[in-house]
Order: structure tokens, then sequence, then C-alpha cells
């Protein structure tokens, strides 16, 4: 009897398993967007505020009148005042950084620093603001003078502290738009947590 030829079976193709694709690393950067537009503002709070009291004090000119005049914020109480009033707004914006900072790495706390935050932005506003147009009032009195009361204009001799001064309040100018920025940006934040 013939044998039959044997059949030759094609090994059976194991399935292929692909290699489990690894988990993409958790990330650690937040995705809340407003807790970092909010680090943002405070830290350019924090930096104009710094800028403003440094280039006032810095601000400071002497004429050689019949007697050596100097022109210093010192003499000046709408221009001390300001110089304090950035340097407290800038000491709190650092601190209000710090916490904002902290809300972004634990977003459980986020709503009850937010409200503290509200309160601490309209205080510094206010405290900006005012501080502002007073020292804008002094420095348009000196550009402009006043021939009502016969006070004559003063940065045509101190130029250079007129120009320091000017720069200062433009800065706090911006502060005052980003503390603006920052009490609205903490309302809808805060808006947004509450329950529906």
């Amino acid at each position: 009897m013939a044998s039959e030829p044997a059949k030759v079976v094609p090994p059976t193709e194991a399935p292929v398993v692909e290699p489990e694709k690894a988990a993409p690393p958790p990330t650690t950067w937040p995705t809340d967007y407003f807790a970092v537009a909010d680090v943002v503002l405070r830290l350019l709070v924090f930096a104009s505020a710094v800028v403003s009291v440094v280039v006032m004090s810095t601000s400071k000119e002497t004429k050689m009148l019949p007697n050596p005049r100097p022109a210093k914020f010192t003499h000046s109480p709408a221009l001390i005042y300001f110089v304090a009033a950035l340097s407290v707004a800038g000491f709190f914006s650092l601190i209000t950084t710090l916490g904002s900072l902290y809300s972004l790495i634990k977003p459980g706390c986020c709503a009850k620093i937010i409200s503290h935050f509200i309160v601490i932005d309209v205080l510094l506003l206010g405290i900006v603001a005012s501080a502002t147009g007073a020292a804008g009032s002094v420095t348009y009195v000196g550009l402009k003078g006043n021939t009502h009361v016969r006070w004559g204009k003063v940065c045509t001799l101190y130029g250079k502290f007129c120009r320091y001064v000017g720069a200062s309040i433009g800065v706090s100018l911006f502060a005052s738009v980003m503390l603006v920025l920052l009490v609205l940006l903490s309302v809808y934040s805060l808006s947004k947590k509450i329950p529906k």
C-alpha cells in the first residue's frame, strides 16, 4: 500500500502582540488657564510697582541758580504718598503671587483664596489709583503751571526730574490697569466655581 505523502501543515502564525504603549507621563503643568493668567498679571503688577518706585526714587535734579536748588520727590507730600502706596502695592502683589502659585499647585483651595484676593486687589487698586492721581496732579501743575494762583512752570527748569516723574506715573497707570484686569478675572473665576 502506497503511503500517502504527508500533508505539510503550515505553521500557524502566532498573533502578533503589540507591546503596550507606555502611558504618557502625567502632566504637572496646570490646565487652568485662568490661574496661569492670574499669576502672570500679579507678576506684572509687582514688576510695574517696583519699576515705578525705583524710577520715582531716582528722580533727582539740581540746578545751579544763585544757589544750588535740588528737585527731589521728597519735596512733595503727593510724591511721597505715591512711593509709599506703590511700595505697599508691590509688597502685597508679591504675597498674592505666591498665594496664587500655591492655588495653582493645589487647586482644591482655590475658591477661598480667590475670594480673599478680590478684596486685596480692590484695596490695592484704590490705593494705586489715588496715589497715581495725586502724583499726576502735582506733575501737571509742574508741567503747565497755574496762572490763576501764579504758580509757574517748574518742568521748564527741571526737565529730567519731570521726565522721571512722568515715566513713573505712566508705569503706575499700567499697574492700575493690571489690577482692574485682576479683579475682573478673579470675579469671573469665582463665579465659575459657584454651583448652578
